[in-house]
Formats: structure tokens, C-alpha cells, sequence
């Protein structure tokens, strides 16, 4: 076997006269690897933000545009049920027809369901762009990872570039208060939308430059009964939590299309181990290390939607933020999430593994939102929400990337594009659980504590710091238990080094 220095993506190899095209094609790779990740970074910050900056602007949003507060939620459901459902159908379309060509698809559909949601001239046009940028976004988020995975194979590289994509997936969404808010507040709602566009032009201009085309794949039938059950069931568990969300957890729409996502889940899973081409490959997902991965990924996107949602609505509500002032608040726990990840997963991933990290993870910030219960109608922001804030930022910049990382770890050049699209599946279908039980548990707090009681301004602000603390403390408890499942599931190993993929040892 040629070492390391040998091998057509490193330094020291020169190409021949009779060099391959795969040759060839893995030293421009080689060459142009952290260009590569400045692109596939900027593209995976813009769907990411996408998730807060819209938020923020909604309101105004509704005013402008004059439709009714139950239709709002349609601009954050529509893209969450377009985005949600077709993930795997994006992943896997990325590894049938090249990760460049879906990749900048992926890019320009966004970018112009972007520009169209920013002209809107009323309601139907706006949520049909939110729609469509939710349809794109599923084929641009697993391909942005999956270029990530196939570029660096080197473990120490490959933890620093994980480390920079693992700190945007779990602080873009905070970036996106503090982005959205500025624009709504000194521009206006819509340039909530443009700004895509700054992203998406930018992220193509080096995506034509820097990436190459994928060696032609050999061709497989799609999966299409995987596809249909896969779809269908993301579409109906995303809508029956978010339809959880205003209805309750009794309704009969909401016990039905959870029903139905739950069936058609068991459906897939029986369907995949039974074709010849599978949309994704049970071997993904058996992995102890890779499925544990997964497992973590979700149970962190249910708790983290504790710390962006409810102390948002506390800064905001209860000390009277503005939203610029309230993204900004944010921004430590960024900050730290940042340096976390970047060297907890270049310096620490290769030496112990995941394991221990994404546990530890869990419990650093299961801690941060226990320190968020102690707020109160006049908490101050250095003594009681900053230490919290850090804490949390250091809890999820030791599970967001290495989980990514593992999660992608070892996997065949075939399946990176499914096995990418099924972390933003987990992180995706978390969040909207997250959002959804969260809610649930906040107002019926809110409802006990008014019970029989005279409401007037005090009191009204006293139930929802009850509410917040309620969630805050279910947040907790959530990432606790993803401390005990990643105890169980993931491995014991480090990752050598020598090698491109982890090696386990039983300890």
C-alpha cells in the first residue's frame, strides 16, 4: 500500500504523463481543499441562518403583506416541510448525479425562490417561495456536507473542516437573529431574503472555480417506493409537530399525520432492506458510531430550539430587546461555539474519539440551560444570561462537529450524499419535535400558573418567566438523556491519524 506522501491528493505526489482522470481529479481536490471549504462553508451558513433571519422579519413581514397571524406560521412550516421531506431524495440525487452539478442547482434554485420571496406582493406568492427555497435548500444542504466528507479524507485536516461546518450548524441559527434583526430594523423585511443572494452569488462564483466534476457514477435505478415512504413520512412527522404547535397534542390531524409519518417510517426501513439500489443503505445507519451520531445530532436540535426560542421571547418580551440587541446577546455563546469546535475536533477528536466529547457535550450543555433558570423579571445580562450563554456555546461546539464528522466518518464516496442528507434529516425532524413539545409545555405552564387568578401586566410577565424556566429546564433534561444514549451507542476509539476512518478499541 503507498503511503500517505504517495497518494495523488498530497503534497508530495507528482502527476505523470499517464495519470488518471481520478488522479487528476483527487490532486485539484487536494490543491484547492480549503477553498473548497470557504464555498461549501459560505453555502451551509446561508441555509442554516435561513432558519432565524426569516423569523425575525415575520412580523413585519405580516403587516406589510396584511395576511393573518395564522398564516404566518405557513412561512416557517411551508419551507420546514418541503426542507424536511425531500433531505434523503436530495442526499441521494447528489451521489447519482455529481455533487457539483446538485450542488449549484441547489445554489441558483435557492437564490432565486430567495429573490422571489423578497418580492412578494402577498401572501400566496411568499409562502410558494418558501416552498421552493425549502425544496432546493434538501438538495443543497446533504451535498454541501457530502463535499465536505469526499474532500478531506486526512483525519487532522478533516477535524479542522469539520470543525468550521459543526460551529455554523450549531451557531448559524444564532448568527441569523442577530442578521435578521439588523436588517428588518434599518432596512427592511425583505432584505431577509435578499441577502441570500449575496451568499448564493458568491458560493457559485467559487463553486465553478474551485469544484470539479464527480467521476461518472455508474448508474442505478432510484429507489422510487424508498423515496415516496421516506417523503411522505418526513412530510407528515414535520407537519404533525408543527400542526401540535397551535392545535395541541389531541388533536385528530395531529394524531394522524404522526400515525401516518410513524407507519410509513417502520415502511421504509422494511422497504430498504429489501431493494437492490436503496435510497439509504442500511449499512449508513447500522454503524453503532455513524447511528449514534445521528441519535445525538436529533436529540441536540430538540434541546438547543430550547435556548433560541424562549430566551429570544425573554429578551425581547420580558427585558425589552431590541432584535438587534437580542442577536447580539447571542453572540458569546457563537464565539465560544466557534473555538470550540474547531479545536475540540482538530485537536481532541483524533486522540479520544467522539465518545466522550459528545457526552461531555451533552452535559456542559444540559448545565448552561440549567444556569438560563435562573432568570426573573430583572435579570441582568452579565450576571445571570451571559455565563449561561458561554457554557452552552462550549456544550455544543463539543457535539455538533464531532458528530458530524463521525457521522460521516469511513463512509463510501457512494453513499456521502445520503449519509449527509440523513445528519440535516435528524437535525431537521429534531428541531421541528423541538419546537413543537417545547411550545406545548411552555403554554400549558403559562395556563396553569394564570389559573384563577385576575390577569393584569405583572402577572402576565411572571407566567411567562415561568414558562421559559419550564422549558429551559425540559431542554436540560433532553440533553441528558442524549448524554446517557451516546454513553450506549457510540463507540469507544480514537480516530488514528494514519488512517481515514475511526479505529475502534474495546475499553
Amino acid at each position: 500500500m503507498k503511503s500517505s506522501i504517495d497518494a495523488p491528493g498530497s503534497p508530495g505526489y507528482a502527476l505523470g504523463p499517464d495519470a488518471t482522470h481520478a488522479e487528476k481529479l483527487a490532486h485539484h481536490i487536494y490543491n484547492r481543499r480549503w477553498w473548497i471549504l470557504a464555498v461549501v462553508a459560505l453555502a451551509q451558513l446561508m441555509v442554516v441562518l435561513d432558519s432565524t433571519v426569516v423569523n425575525i422579519a415575520l412580523p413585519s413581514a405580516q403587516k406589510a403583506l396584511a395576511f393573518s397571524t395564522a398564516d404566518r406560521q405557513w412561512i416557517v412550516t411551508g419551507y420546514a416541510l418541503s426542507f424536511g421531506s425531500l433531505l434523503l431524495l436530495g442526499g441521494r440525487v447528489a451521489d447519482f448525479f455529481g455533487r457539483k452539478r446538485v450542488f449549484l442547482v441547489g445554489l441558483i434554485g435557492f437564490s432565486v425562490a430567495s429573490a422571489i420571496g423578497g418580492a412578494a406582493t402577498g401572501f400566496p406568492m411568499l409562502v410558494s417561495a418558501r416552498v421552493v427555497q425549502g425544496a432546493f435548500g434538501a438538495l443543497l444542504a446533504p451535498t454541501a456536507l457530502s463535499l465536505l466528507t469526499t474532500t478531506f479524507s486526512d483525519p487532522k485536516e478533516r477535524g479542522k473542516a469539520f470543525g468550521v461546518f459543526g460551529a455554523i450548524a450549531g451557531g448559524g441559527a444564532a448568527i441569523g437573529l442577530l442578521l435578521g434583526g439588523f436588517l428588518t430594523q434599518y432596512l427592511s423585511w425583505r432584505w431577509s431574503l435578499y441577502v441570500n443572494l449575496v451568499f448564493a452569488i458568491a458560493a457559485t462564483f467559487g463553486a465553478v472555480i474551485f469544484l470539479r466534476h464527480d467521476e461518472k457514477l455508474e448508474k442505478k435505478k432510484l429507489d422510487l417506493p424508498g423515496v415516496l415512504s421516506a417523503s411522505i413520512s418526513m412530510f407528515s412527522l414535520v407537519y404533525g409537530f408543527s400542526h401540535a404547535e397551535t392545535a395541541g397534542w389531541s388533536n385528530g390531524i395531529t394524531l394522524a399525520f404522526l400515525a401516518i409519518g410513524v407507519v410509513l417510517l417502520v415502511a421504509f426501513v422494511l422497504i430498504e432492506k429489501r431493494v437492490e439500489h436503496p435510497l439509504l443503505p442500511m449499512r449508513v445507519v447500522l454503524d453503532r458510531t455513524r447511528g449514534g451520531s445521528y441519535i445525538a445530532v436529533f436529540l441536540a436540535a430538540v434541546g438547543m430550539f430550547g435556548v433560541f426560542l424562549f430566551l429570544t421571547y425573554y429578551l425581547q418580551s420580558t427585558l425589552g430587546y431590541s432584535p438587534v440587541k437580542t442577536g447580539v446577546a447571542f453572540l458569546p455563546m457563537v464565539a465560544v461555539l466557534v473555538v470550540v469546535a474547531a479545536v475540540g475536533t482538530a485537536v481532541l477528536l483524533p486522540r479520544v474519539g467522539p465518545k466522550p466529547m459528545v457526552v461531555g457535550g451533552m452535559l456542559i450543555a444540559a448545565l448552561g440551560l440549567m444556569l438560563l433558570t435562573r432568570i426573573s423579571l430583572h435579570s441582568g445580562y452579565v450576571s445571570v444570561i451571559l455565563p449561561a450563554l458561554l457554557v452552552l456555546g462550549a456544550g455544543m461546539g463539543f457535539i455538533f462537529a464531532p458528530s458530524m464528522n463521525a457521522a460521516t466518518a469511513g463512509i463510501d464516496p457512494e453513499d456521502a450524499g445520503v449519509a449527509s442528507a440523513t445528519v440535516n434529516t435528524s437535525q431537521q425532524i429534531g428541531g421541528s419535535i423541538g419546537t413543537a413539545l417545547l411550545n406545548t409545555l411552555a403554554a400549558t405552564t403559562a395556563t396553569a400558573y394564570l389559573a384563577h387568578k385576575v390577569p393584569n401586566q405583572l402577572l402576565l410577565a411572571q407566567a411567562g418567566i415561568h414558562s421559559y424556566v419550564t422549558a429551559f429546564r425540559w431542554s436540560a433534561v433532553i440533553f441528558v438523556a442524549g448524554a446517557v444514549v451516546s454513553l450506549i451507542v457510540l463507540q469507544w476509539g480514537k480516530q488514528e491519524l494514519s488512517e481515514g476512518e475511526f479505529v475502534h478499541a474495546g475499553i
